[in-house]
């Protein structure tokens, strides 16, 4: 113990530059980030290198320039292998931080578990998911018209930036329990909407990805009850999944995946089944499949590659073996791009004549169907706006009204690392839902139940990496009672540390995303970045304990602006009355934005809160009645 406060009294204290640490280079047990290539001029690679070189005093230069430089030539990146901390990173107890104040010890805790070896997906090169969702730069940090992907991979080179991705940014990653939750929620509302029927039994959903936060597709098909198919060509991630339990079957034989399929869907049982292959290759057999025996295999379809990050090991095209495309796309970028382009090709006319047969598909909001048109593929939609395609987004057809109800996100991360502390707040957060529950409409009561069976079933199915952290969706209304019960446990000494409180950024109003999570605003302010810096601010002036404001996430470098916060809950009044004022505006601002663009849940959902919270002035739209006003006006 005292060892280790030790270590982060040393990790707290700032760069260890007398004496520095040995160079000890790059982990070989731990999974890297792909080499970047940014492809620097001489004048942008000494640059760079300055760039670097300002965290230290000049008396450092001449050992630390040839080691940057040479990282900067073999990764793209100066990543400061040397100064990563010899202390095993994860959240440590709260109490355990040289801190003066635990708002400050927050913090800390909540960037160390961002970078925990079994949270993070490339924990070295300070990536938490997503491919390249940075915690910071490098390791010596404690980032419009620019906004390209080009401009970006020069810029991290250059060190002046890095890509926050959503909660990376804001340090509230907690793993893929974010993820399993959102899709469980997604493939039960899908169910619903597609199939008619939240029993599903026997269906069939075939996707893609198992590495960061795809790799919750495999546990969350197993909890609504569907058959899970996921393709994957990385076996590292897979085999990963597959020994913590997520992954109940793997194969790579591609006859035994639908034999395997077959079985399942005919005996009805839940079953998460990895295929150790090309999610191209397998579209393209259950069409062969299709078109052999009249049998479609497939209910239900998405993608989870990395798809804002299509050219540096987020999408691996099905010509070429996961090897021959990470030399490729250091090698030969442009001929990699090409290659992509080809493949993603290949996989819409697969899933296009499956959708014709009766698959319904949906794009998960990682900018698949928006690379898939770049590449030429037959994703359009005719008579469609900016942001629609053949396919909805799963925010237009599934999600978009669950937001729209108010609901999205809500997380917290006890700070103990107790797993007690964590069952404890499990249990207020499912009798304030059930309290709140016996009063709302038939609409709200069904995603309330849904929450509510969730974290009651929550401990059964063993999530917890990292922190001793929880997620679940709410309202405002659950959001705020939550976080006051909580409050009032940690004060009553029930609780026996403070709680931090968050949100995914993929959220009622943390997010301004046109192809994704303000997909479906159609009013033409989707591409208005105005939610994310309104919540922003307003989270800061009314009690945040820490804000975020980053480009990038889920869709990829000038397509979306993220907005964020942390707040600490340590049993005071002034948490409570922090908590309360917050957690208000953080979800009415977006309900009333969403309202104003027309949309009708939101529309009844801020009614309701007015009526609830009488303070609350939020000013209404009057909608056009008769449309021949409009054709009059126009023609006259």
């Amino acid at each position: 113990m005292l060892m280790r406060m030790s270590n982060l009294k040393e990790l707290c204290s700032g760069l260890p530059l007398d004496p520095m640490p040995s160079n000890r280079g790059r982990d070989p047990s731990v999974p890297h980030a792909p080499v970047r290539t940014p492809n620097l001029t001489p004048e942008e690679e000494r640059l760079a290198l300055r760039n670097a070189l300002r965290y230290f005093p000049p008396s450092h230069h001449n050992i630390l320039a040839a080691e940057f430089a040479q990282e900067l030539r073999q990764y793209g990146h100066i990543y400061m292998y040397r100064f990563c901390p010899r202390i095993h990173m994860r959240a440590y107890p709260i109490d355990q931080y040289p801190c003066r104040t635990r708002q400050a010890a927050s913090i800390m805790l909540m960037i160390m578990n961002n970078l925990d070896h079994a949270v993070a997906q490339f924990p070295q090169e300070l990536v938490t998911y997503g491919g390249n969702g940075q915690v910071f730069s490098n390791w010596a940090q404690v980032i419009p018209n620019y906004s390209s992907r080009e401009q970006y991979e020069k810029m991290f080179a250059l060190g002046v930036s890095m890509y926050g991705q959503m909660t990376a940014g804001s340090y509230c990653y907690i793993g893929p329990q974010g993820i399993v939750h959102g899709t469980m929620l997604t493939v039960l509302n899908a169910g619903r909407r597609y199939l008619g029927s939240d029993d599903l039994r026997g269906r069939v959903l075939v996707t893609s990805g198992l590495g960061g936060m795809s790799g919750a597709q495999a546990k969350a098909a197993v909890i609504a009850g569907c058959v899970g198919v996921i393709a994957e060509v990385d076996e590292v991630p897979l085999r990963k999944r597959h020994e913590q339990g997520w992954l109940m079957e793997v194969t790579s034989d591609i006859e035994h995946c639908i034999q395997r399929i077959r079985e399942a869907k005919r005996s009805k049982t839940p079953l998460s089944l990895g295929y150790h292959g090309n999610v191209v290759d397998l579209w393209e057999r259950l069409l062969t499949e299709y078109e052999r025996t009249g049998e479609l295999l497939v209910d239900l379809g998405s993608d989870q590659t990395s798809l804002h990050n299509p050219f540096s090991g987020g999408y691996y095209p099905a010509q070429l073996s996961l090897q021959q495309a990470n030399q490729l796309m250091a090698t030969d970028p442009a001929r990699f791009k090409t290659v992509v382009h080809e493949s993603l090709c290949r996989q819409v006319a697969a899933i296009n004549k499956l959708s014709e047969a009766g698959m319904f598909f949906w794009d998960y909001g990682n900018a698949f169907l928006l690379e898939a048109q770049r590449a030429g593929a037959e994703v359009e939609k005719e008579g469609g706006g900016a942001t629609e395609f053949r396919y909805p987004s799963y925010v237009q057809d599934i999600m978009g009204d669950i937001f729209s109800l108010g609901f999205g996100p809500f997380r917290w991360v006890c700070t103990s690392g107790d797993p007690h502390d964590l069952t404890l707040t499990d249990d207020i957060a499912a009798t304030v839902l059930e309290e709140i529950s016996a009063n709302v409409t038939e609409r709200v009561r069904q995603q309330y139940n849904d929450n509510i069976r969730w974290i009651r079933e929550a401990g059964k199915h063993r999530m917890v990496v990292g922190s001793q952290a929880r997620i679940l969706y709410s309202d405002q209304k659950g959001r705020v009672c939550i976080a006051l019960a909580i409050n009032q446990a940690i004060a009553d000494r029930r609780v026996s540390a403070p709680v931090v409180i968050s949100r995914d950024h993929h959220d009622v109003s943390g997010t301004d995303s046109p192809f994704r999570e303000t997909s479906n605003v159609y009013d033409g302010s989707a591409f208005c970045a105005d939610m994310a810096v309104q919540n922003f601010v307003g989270d800061a002036f009314r009690g945040a304990t820490w804000v975020s404001l980053h480009n990038g996430g889920g869709v990829g470098w000038g397509e979306v602006m993220n907005g964020g916060f942390g707040l600490l809950l340590d049993g005071t009044e002034e948490a409570a009355k922090r908590a309360s004022l917050m957690l208000n505006w953080d979800v009415s601002n977006g309900v009333a934005r969403r309202c104003w663009s027309g949309n009708s849940n939101a529309y009844e959902t801020i009614q309701r809160t007015m009526e609830e919270q009488r303070q609350l002035r939020v000013t209404m739209p009057y909608p056009v009645q008769d449309e021949d006003v409009l054709d009059r006006a126009l023609q006259g």
